[in-house]
């Protein structure tokens, strides 16, 4: 069978894939996303230890002060993670998808094991954000890539199954390798990782079927959709709406035996609670978006909201109310990422690709925002329970700003008819695109 391109010239049709390749490329876009998951929030399980190894001599004088320094590892990967987003998307216009996910799981897998390897804090730091740099990119295009094996109608579940890793990771990868870094040093812990990053390269060769490149895309055109001001304004939402959930992450060893007052052997089994919880929320969020995006996020947020003020009220009593309390942050949380992930993709058109990076892009920017503001509150006194308090201020800033945009969606579409209405007799040719309320 042979098919006719753009330029008239014949080549073959690829073969259909079968169910059986299908899963397999499935399941490899996943590890993916398992060695991303595993790569981000284990560092936050493990920031202690990380913190002892490279910063004795300020931890024996100062723990709450060391604590928090060793925090700028976490904001140096999300920081990564905020640039390489859109400069790998827009770079990668004229590449397939199928070569781009493979280059970018090899590029993991450096940054990763520089990341076990480097001698000093300072230069730990810096391949931490060499490691962030791939990670927005391969969500992006494993976004989409997952969404086309799936099929016509499955957005919501493709972006879901693309993060079915990285909440799997939190569910098994990170309370064990937590456990692990606890027992063998964290640098144990990324050298481990980075053979997760080498098997998934092997994987993504041999069952991701190929894709052509791209023809007569430019840069141009996908840097056209950074002027769509919804974008920036959806990127925003999720910037700050979770950076709450990373301010409390990022110092959750510190809160299970500062204010809980757990051993530091229970940190794995919190971990595990949130990863339950992110795995979970993520399939739930998956099927609501495909179901109705604004509704998914006008019920997803005040249960989050909700979810934060319960840990903060409960973390102090036990380590089950703990365990609990960070299993529903997590779950509320989760469900909400394919909502936001597939909003960006659709406001991007045809920049998808950019858009379903710059998703992760924003939540990074929440991780370090979260990761800062924590750090900031605890070394100025205030304690391990603060950052639970800057998480539900920060998710209320959140729910305010996604409640303004979709009035004010629903508002201009509105007075956009009302004027299509009352020019209706008098207007010929084609007329002007109208962004859709119901995103």
């Amino acid at each position: 069978m042979t098919t006719i391109d753009s330029t008239r010239s014949i080549r073959t049709a690829p073969p259909p894939l079968t169910p059986a390749r299908r899963r397999l490329a499935l399941l490899a876009i996943a590890l993916g996303g398992f060695g991303i998951g595993a790569s981000e929030f284990v560092s936050m399980g493990l920031l202690p230890g990380i913190a002892h190894g490279l910063l004795g001599e300020q931890m024996a004088a100062d723990p709450e002060g060391g604590i928090a320094r060793a925090g700028i590892a976490i904001t140096a990967y999300a920081l990564g993670v905020v640039v390489g987003a859109p400069v790998l998307a827009v770079l990668s216009v004229r590449w397939s998808r199928s070569s781009m996910i493979i280059a970018l799981a090899a590029a993991l897998a450096v940054g990763t094991v520089l990341s076990a390897v480097m001698p000093t804090f300072e230069l730990t730091v810096l391949a931490r954000f060499v490691a962030g740099i791939p990670h927005g990119a391969y969500f992006g295009v494993a976004s989409l890539l997952a969404a086309s094996l799936m099929g016509p109608g499955n957005q919501g579940k493709g972006v879901a199954l693309a993060l079915s890793g990285l909440t799997v990771a939190n569910l098994i990868g990170v309370p064990v390798l937590t456990a692990v870094g606890q027992a063998a040093g964290w640098r144990a812990v990324y050298l481990l990782i980075t053979l997760i990053f080498v098997t998934t390269v092997v994987a993504l060769k041999r069952t991701i079927p190929h894709e052509p490149k791209v023809v007569g895309r430019r840069m141009v055109e996908e840097v056209v959709a950074l002027k769509r001001v919804q974008l920036w304004i959806i990127m925003g939402i999720a910037a700050v709406g979770f950076a709450g959930g990373f301010a409390v992450f990022s110092y959750v060893a510190d809160i299970t035996t500062k204010v809980t007052g757990a051993p530091a052997t229970a940190v794995p089994w919190v971990l595990a609670a949130a990863g339950l919880g992110m795995t979970l929320g993520n399939v739930i969020g998956g099927a609501a978006t495909d179901r109705s995006l604004n509704k998914t996020l006008l019920i997803g947020f005040p249960i989050y909201i909700a979810a934060l003020v319960g840990l903060f009220l409960v973390a102090h009593l036990s380590l089950v109310a703990l365990l609990v309390g960070f299993f529903l942050v997590n779950a509320a949380n989760s469900s909400l990422n394919p909502a936001m992930q597939t909003w960006l993709i659709r406001v991007a058109h045809r920049s998808e690709v950019l858009g379903a990076s710059l998703n992760h892009a924003a939540f990074n920017v929440a991780n370090a925002l979260g990761a800062s503001l924590g750090g900031a509150v605890i070394a100025a006194g205030f304690g391990y329970e603060a950052p639970m308090v800057v998480a539900i201020a920060l998710a209320c800033v959140g729910f305010t700003l996604v409640i303004g945009t979709l009035v004010g969606l629903r508002v201009r579409a509105r007075r956009t008819l009302e004027v299509l209405s009352e020019h209706e007799d008098t207007m010929t040719g084609s007329l002007p695109v109208v962004e859709p309320v119901s995103v």
